[in-house]
């Protein structure tokens, strides 16, 4: 699962085309000879892109999870192939994965480790697949953990998983400061959005193109809204509390809007450890996919010689309530993340195509909640499936898209 010191990662990318996967892919192609990819995999919706990925990096697959999209692939690759003079030769070229399951049969090559920088709950066959192989995970993909994390948790061993999301990836730094026994709390920081210090009347008649306008981070429109609500700070606590093994009540949420602390360690000495950087992600990755070293130069540091002012402020629960119902599904287990999350990304769409008010989006999440039956049976893969395809129905119902 680990390569020695100084040996080539051979590395499987999912979900390449995307934010994570071009910003690893930078990371790998600025370290020549530290890499080795052996495939890359995304959905089909760029296949120029998806590409050239595989003949930059001379992998031996790649994947697309379209149905019908080995062919617009394989003319995309003779093209970039005849663009760069390689010609046509068939030995030349990587072999095509194709189907829903193909990041799936990826994620169980032989190889040092799986990135997976998919988005959303796809994502979490890919996950369970590279587990059951003994792959080491550099973790992206949160629906992983939100959607299933009990079947996660039953197949990972210590260590197995490498977070990279860079609240957790400061976490799991922290961590590294002390033994379990002596942790007191985790600290996750967030940036507050656009609304920090709104009251909940304030933000009433908010639009979506103000709640998209995050000040920091440039991402897609789900995940700037759960930003704007806190939403994705209840999503990144249960992650906590799922891969560090911390209860509910140990993880805290602090308000810090420079987002130079990325999260925080309490111990029961009364230290507190932080991880601390300007915001650029390729840090969290280049440390995932070569743990336990790192690599030089992987992104900015801090400028010390310049004067900076950092604030810490509480969450004001009454104003952003999503946080707190978040954690409630974290707490509440078995299948109850999955349909938060899949009622959550409902009511986001009906709030950008304006069927819903920005504060009816948790409203309504919360009765979903509230309707679904938490008395099944074992959890699996088939039920997580089945509770998000039942939140997703009712979510559409609720909004008026059914």
């Amino acid at each position: 699962m680990t390569s020695a010191l100084g040996e080539q990662r051979s590395l499987v990318l999912l979900g390449s085309t995307g934010s994570i996967g071009t910003q690893a892919i930078d990371v790998i192609l600025r370290n020549p000879g530290r890499f080795r990819v052996e495939a890359v995999a995304a959905g089909g919706g760029n296949p120029g892109l998806l590409a050239r990925q595989a003949l930059d990096l001379d992998v031996r697959y790649v994947g697309v999870a379209a149905a019908d999209g080995a062919g617009g692939l394989e003319t995309a690759l003779r093209e970039e192939a005849a663009r760069r003079g390689r010609g046509s030769a068939g030995s030349s070229m990587p072999e095509i994965v194709c189907g829903p399951d193909a990041a799936t049969r990826l994620a169980s090559l032989p190889c040092d480790a799986v990135l997976n920088g998919i988005t959303g709950s796809v994502g979490l066959a890919p996950t369970l697949a590279a587990l059951k192989a003994g792959t080491r995970l550099i973790l992206a993909n949160k629906e992983s953990l939100i959607v299933g994390g009990e079947l996660v948790r039953r197949l990972a061993a210590p260590g197995q998983i490498i977070p990279v999301d860079s609240e957790h990836s400061a976490l799991f730094q922290c961590l590294q400061g002390g033994r379990p026994g002596e942790v007191r709390k985790l600290v996750v920081t967030a940036s507050g959005g656009p609304f920090r210090g709104h009251t909940r009347a304030e933000m009433a008649d908010v639009t979506a193109e103000q709640a998209l306008a995050h000040p920091v981070w440039s991402m897609g429109p789900v995940i700037t809204v759960n930003c704007a609500n806190l939403v994705n700070k209840g999503l990144e606590v249960i992650e906590a509390h799922l891969l560090f093994d911390i209860p509910f009540d140990r993880i805290e949420v602090v308000v810090h809007p420079q987002v130079m602390v990325h999260s925080m360690v309490e111990f029961h000495d009364g230290s507190t450890l932080a991880q601390v950087a300007p915001p650029d992600i390729r840090m969290a990755l280049a440390l995932g996919m070569s743990w336990p070293d790192r690599v030089a130069d992987a992104a900015p540091a801090c400028d010390w010689t310049k004067a900076s002012s950092w604030e810490f402020l509480p969450v004001d629960h009454e104003a952003f309530p999503g946080l707190g119902l978040a954690c409630a599904a974290g707490e509440a287990g078995g299948t109850t993340p999955a349909v938060f999350n899949a009622a959550n990304e409902e009511c986001v769409a009906a709030f950008l195509a304006g069927r819903l008010p920005f504060l009816g989006i948790i409203d309504t999440v919360g009765r979903v909640m509230s309707e679904h039956d938490r008395t099944g049976g074992e959890m699996s893969l088939d039920a997580v499936l089945a509770a998000e395809s039942w939140a997703r129905v009712r979510a559409r119902e609720l909004t008026g898209a059914a």
